[in-house]
């Protein structure tokens, strides 16, 4: 029963609710006046949400805080001058697959889709860089304002200089690895739908600290759970101390509430169904047909067919009542052993059930996978060698899948620690699988390869070479094994580069340009960058799905792009004509863009806009 307030609205209150939609991470807990903890807005916080540097002003309060926290925050939000350059010799089936892998830094590449798919994602499923001392993490250089971030992003950065070895010794080893996946995981959250799930893997080093800062990032509320995955199947004897056979997945959605799919029964969940009696409703199985409390109106004694008399165990009462029995044993619902003197139990039917089983934070290597698993996946793959030695299995990740997506609504997946694209390879089995039209987004840094490893030596000079070739060999093998189960398999990808802007400096920056260079900026488009480079930074500008089908045509002997058909019609070509125009405007495209210096002339330019 719902109680009158009987008071007027609490606006503060009201207000806290909207700004924790709109920024969870503010939202903290503070004494008021009287002592009492309350929920409050972390205004610092918030100060720093809206501002372009770096905000000083701690106090005292409940949250997750670090060296390094601010920059990270900063790092998040601070603009990039940079695009996604397409690369069609290194892309699968270019002009026609809905996937799209990127290459190069993930924070990059996460703030350029920001537009583009912003809540359009279904799943995201990363397995991060483990903070062991070991592992390269990603070292990013934000300790500086907005602008001079900005200005940064337009230079070549050599990789290696983006990268360290996060060793204890450097004094801040849980903090940098808190910093480079806080950032990260703010700018992923907008990217999922409302529905959408994240699936983070990690291990016992930063699980307690992954934790708080995704509680942080997505509210505690929508926390799904913590599945502990057994990722080997036999300890290591040589170990010392606790062997670790698992891994945590920290699982969260956006919004929580509107639940995740069941997974598929199997053998084992119905080999307890049998049909000994063959009642014509199918196999069912014997049920407890007493509660664990006693109530007297459902404490009564039962007359079995042999003629004994059974009661409810002391404590306990039948889970009927008195006059709900003869129509239970009309139905034929009750068992009451074979011998028909037995204590009864409730039938449960198999086509009553549930059609799938609800997921538990309990997944076993037979479930998921494990360790071993997944190198000897690559390593059929690529002909007995192995060039990734830290692989995820594909059982792990379908099974993910299967909870968090839909097989016919063009699901999109995406991963950007994607590594050897275990992600990729089990988007494309579990399609081939269901018939479904899953789509990924990849994204892996191009980290060189140890050229003392296997993979360097056979030829692959980073990570993302691997991640490509195996995303190749994976989707011909699976459309060989598939070829008449699922024909219309996308094993294709669309590859996509980070770089800096097709602009130059000079666009974003007039007032750096001295009077002696005004000769050289004429042209404000980078020299080296092709119509193709020109179109995918307007896709990204429009926000634009970079996966559309893209046409290319000549029209009086000018290039001409059809994105989706009619969706945008571009020509960067110069010396652009009224009849061009016109022609194209006979196409009715929904949009129409063309170079700002490709017009034949001023009065063209000016007439465009009318045509």
């Amino acid at each position: 029963m719902e109680k009158l307030k009987l008071h007027t609205p609490d606006f503060t209150q009201e207000n806290i609710a909207k700004l924790a939609e709109l920024f969870p991470n503010c939202v903290t807990e503070a004494r008021d006046d009287d002592g009492t903890v309350k929920r409050a807005i972390d205004f610092d916080q918030l100060r720093q949400e809206l501002s372009t540097s770096v905000v000083d002003g701690p106090r005292e309060r409940y949250h997750l805080d670090w060296p390094g926290k601010r920059e990270a925050l900063l790092a998040a939000n601070a603009p990039i001058a940079k695009t996604l350059r397409p690369c069609r010799e290194e892309s699968v089936n270019f002009d026609t697959t809905k996937n799209v892998f990127i290459e190069g830094d993930n924070l990059d590449a996460l703030k350029l889709l920001q537009e583009t798919y912003l809540n359009k994602v279904k799943m995201i499923f990363i397995d991060p860089p483990y903070n062991t001392g070991k592992d390269f993490v990603y070292n990013d250089k934000f300790a500086e304002d907005a602008e001079t971030y900005f200005q940064r992003s337009q230079q070549r950065d050599d990789i290696q200089n983006r990268m360290l070895v996060n060793s204890e010794s450097r004094g801040r080893f849980h903090s940098d690895w808190i910093s480079m996946i806080y950032a990260r995981i703010r700018l992923a959250r907008n990217l999922l739908c409302d529905d959408g799930v994240l699936f983070i893997t990690i291990d016992d080093g930063e699980v307690a600290n992954l934790r708080k800062v995704c509680d942080e990032v997505f509210g505690e509320t929508n926390f799904l759970g913590n599945i502990v995955w057994q990722k080997t199947y036999s300890p290591a004897n040589d170990k010392k101390g606790i062997d670790a056979m698992h891994d945590h997945i920290l699982v969260y959605q956006k919004y929580a509430g509107s639940g995740v799919n069941l997974l598929p029964r199997g053998a084992k969940q119905d080999d307890a169904y049998r049909n000994p009696d063959n009642d014509p409703r199918g196999p069912w199985k014997a049920v407890d047909a007493t509660r664990a409390e006693h109530r007297d109106y459902a404490y009564f004694p039962i007359q079995t067919p042999s003629g004994d008399t059974v009661y409810p165990a002391n404590g306990r009462s039948w889970v009927f009542t008195k006059e709900e029995l003869p129509q239970l044993i009309a139905d034929n619902r009750l068992w009451f052993g074979t011998n028909g003197s037995s204590k009864p139990s409730k039938k449960l039917f198999l086509c009553d059930v549930k059609r799938g089983v609800t997921p538990t934070t309990w997944w076993s290597h037979e479930d998921a996978g494990h360790n071993d698993q997944a190198k000897k996946e690559v390593k059929g793959l690529f002909v007995d060698s192995s060039p990734f030695q830290t692989p995820k299995p594909t059982k792990l990740v379908v099974r993910a899948a299967r909870i968090a997506t839909n097989s016919d609504q063009g699901d999109i997946v995406m991963d950007f620690f994607c590594g050897s694209a275990t992600t990729a390879h089990a988007i494309i089995a579990l399609n081939a699988e269901d018939n479904g039209n899953r789509r990924y987004i990849m994204v892996q840094l191009l980290e060189a390869c140890d050229e003392t490893s296997d993979a360097y030596k056979a030829g692959y000079k980073s990570i993302s070479d691997i991640a490509k070739e195996r995303i190749r060999r994976a989707g011909k093998k699976l459309t060989e094994e598939n070829a008449i189960t699922a024909p219309n398999l996308d094993v294709g990808f669309r590859v996509l580069k980070v770089d800096t802007s097709n602009m130059k400096d000079v666009y974003y920056a007039p007032d750096g340009v001295k009077q002696g260079d005004l000769l050289d900026q004429i042209e404000n488009i980078r020299e080296d960058r092709t119509p193709e480079d020109l179109l995918f930074q307007v896709l990204l500008d429009w926000g634009v799905d970079l996966s559309l089908p893209i046409a290319q045509e000549k029209i009086d002997g000018k290039t001409v792009f059809f994105v989706d058909g009619n969706a945008l019609a571009a020509c960067f070509d110069r010396d652009i004509n009224e009849e061009l125009v016109k022609k194209l405007a006979a196409r009715k495209p929904l949009r129409a863009v063309f170079r700002d210096a490709g017009f034949g002339s001023d009065s063209v330019k000016i007439n465009v806009e009318q045509i």
